[in-house]
């Protein structure tokens, strides 16, 4: 106890310094994590007890901002496990990765809006790029471990939604797509399972991203679910051979757009009729009842309908117990609120990398949370998977293919 009190006896006897009450603050801090640590290691500094579980190994310097001003403290290392004070936050890796994207739009010279407040508000006054650099590559390391992780057993189902970003390319701005792919296994235990950027319209994107996932190991999918993107349907027959359900959410947007929007209500309460029914048959031909009533008066509509119906009724040639879950993308839009909160933030990305450094973080971090909660889907019906519902091409691509 006589060592605990040296630092406070010596900070009272320069008590005419201006920095008196951050020298103070920085003691005590220091006492409360001396203290603490000895309580996770089970022993004092130097004490010999079999309650002991390991050994201090040395400090890691630590900057704490407060009213006072800037605290430096040495947080004590342990040789086995780890300790991290419980009064200082560690930041989140997405959280590392946004920093790290400022970080590097700013030190490149990128000019958006928020950038310089940005940095401001979190206390960067200035940065080096071999920070940055450092930075970017221990986020880079986990991400790309995350993203590129093998895939095992089967994955009957796989939802592809994506969120378009604005990114610098050769001196202008572009839009770019951030594809976010999420499949539930056999366990009814969902995943996020990969992310690819680039041009949603071309069929050769949708080809190279579903065979990365094949490649990993994503096999056994009987069902696609996304919003219609040209070219999407090609490469899911060519790559998974699954079938496609259209995102009944964006479906619904897109029949009543041919509708006044005085009409629109009544319109969406026929066309419901059809998605409660039991089965495809009924939900089919209920469907082409509301289609025919409506065809006099919004021919455009009818033409629609005709055309979507067997894309938009794939979900009902799959268990009940599971529909609500797959007749539309809704389920990861919570995901893409927290992708494009974060993504607003940013506002223009300097690069591809950029990309994929945030937004891969966000989906690493939601991904451990979900690995925490209980199955998203009821298991008793996958057995009902097990003989295919359609006639699947096999999900396996040749070498020469991929």
């Amino acid at each position: 106890m006589t060592e605990d009190r040296l630092p406070l006896a010596e900070l009272l006897a320069k008590a005419g310094d201006g920095d008196f009450l951050r020298s103070v603050a920085e003691a005590v801090v220091q006492l409360l994590m001396e203290t603490d640590v000895d309580g996770v290691i089970g022993a004092w500094r130097h004490e010999r007890t079999i309650d002991r579980q390991t050994y201090r190994n040395g400090y890691r310097d630590r900057t704490l901002d407060t009213r006072l001003g800037s605290l430096q403290l040495r947080i004590p290392k342990l040789r086995q496990g780890s300790y991290f004070p419980p009064f200082l936050e560690p930041r989140k890796t997405s959280e590392k990765a946004l920093v790290a994207v400022i970080q590097e739009a700013w030190v490149g010279g990128v000019s958006t809006r928020r950038v310089d407040d940005l940095v401001q508000a979190m206390g960067l006054s200035g940065i080096s790029k071999s920070t940055v650099s450092k930075l970017c590559k221990d986020i880079d390391e986990r991400v790309n471990a995350f993203l590129d992780r093998p895939l095992a057993g089967d994955w009957p189902y796989l939802w592809l939604d994506a969120t378009y970003l604005k990114q610098r390319e050769g001196g202008r701005i572009v839009s770019v797509a951030a594809i976010i792919a999420v499949a539930a296994n056999t366990e009814g235990k969902r995943e996020i399972v990969g992310l690819h950027i680039g041009p949603s319209e071309a069929e050769t994107f949708w080809a190279t991203f579903l065979k990365s996932l094949v490649r990993r190991g994503l096999h056994g999918v009987k069902l696609v679910i996304s919003d219609a993107h040209e070219g999407l349907k090609a490469a899911i027959r060519r790559v998974v051979g699954a079938s496609w359900q259209r995102c009944r959410v964006h479906w619904m947007r897109n029949a009543l757009s041919y509708v006044p929007k005085g009409q629109q209500s009544m319109v969406s309460a026929a066309l419901r009729q059809a998605f409660i029914q039991p089965d495809r048959a009924a939900a089919s031909q209920t469907l082409r009842h509301v289609a025919d009533q409506l065809r006099a008066k919004w021919s455009k509509l009818g033409v629609f309908i005709d055309n979507s119906e067997a894309d938009v009724l794939s979900h009902m040639d799959f268990p009940a117990q599971h529909r609500t879950k797959i007749h539309s993308t809704n389920p990861l839009e919570r995901l893409n609120k927290e992708v494009k909160r974060r993504a607003d933030v940013v506002g223009i990305f300097p690069n591809e990398g950029a990309i994929i450094r945030l937004i891969g973080a966000v989906l690493l971090e939601a991904n451990d949370e979900w690995q925490l909660q209980h199955r998203y889907m009821q298991t008793e019906a996958m057995a009902e998977l097990t003989p295919p519902l359609i006639d699947a091409v096999p999900t396996q691509i040749s070498t020469a293919a991929a």
